[in-house]
């Protein structure tokens, strides 16, 4: 049996018109998938397939915690999940994806296998910025991070701020005090 034969669903042989699967995305899922993002997670996935004139409908709810890394001090931290997914597969000649929702399997084999679109809604669901909640970075990280941080005469500078605010003209401003370097340019306009 192989490391994913679990996650594989044949719908071509399906005896009902609905079926329910239940699958646990643990370490030695992550750690199989060798996806770059996540490591280590215990999420409970529960599916759903119905079968409809031509399709199969594919309904996922995924319930956990995953530990991915803060973006600031590089600890692990943990991210919990809670998403509802859905994956629309179609009989044809061959493997295709029509779309982010549509796939299209080989009817020949009539299988499909879930191992790597369920890595694919979980890792998606991961923001692009992801930290600690204030006060809970690495304390020895942070201290290494103001240390090389340039400074810019202002003493307030505060990690858990953002630096660059978009205004609403879609300039963008910077909260501490502006590089002097650039003042020629800021008469500068493209459309000029």
């Amino acid at each position: 049996m192989g490391k994913f034969d679990l996650y594989k669903v044949d719908l071509k042989n399906m005896q009902q018109d609905v079926q329910e699967h239940e699958y646990l995305l643990d370490n030695q899922y992550f750690t199989n998938i060798g996806g770059e993002d996540i490591q280590k997670g215990k999420v409970k996935v529960l599916l759903k397939v119905v079968r409809k004139a031509g399709l199969f409908e594919l309904s996922f709810n995924f319930e956990g915690v995953i530990a991915i890394s803060c973006d600031r001090c590089l600890d692990d931290m943990d991210f919990p999940i809670e998403i509802n997914s859905r994956l629309i597969v179609k009989f044809g000649k061959d493997y295709s994806e029509e779309s982010d929702e549509i796939v299209v399997i080989p009817e020949s084999e009539g299988i499909i296998n879930l191992a790597w679109f369920l890595y694919e809604f979980v890792a998606l669901s991961i923001p692009i910025k992801h930290v600690h909640a204030p006060g809970k970075c690495n304390k020895q990280m942070t201290s290494k991070l103001k240390k090389h941080t340039p400074k810019t005469g202002d003493d307030s500078f505060d990690l858990n701020a953002d630096d660059i605010i978009i205004t609403n003209d879609g300039s963008d401003t910077d909260e501490m005090n502006a590089d002097p370097r650039w003042e020629p340019l800021r008469g500068f306009n493209e459309n000029e």
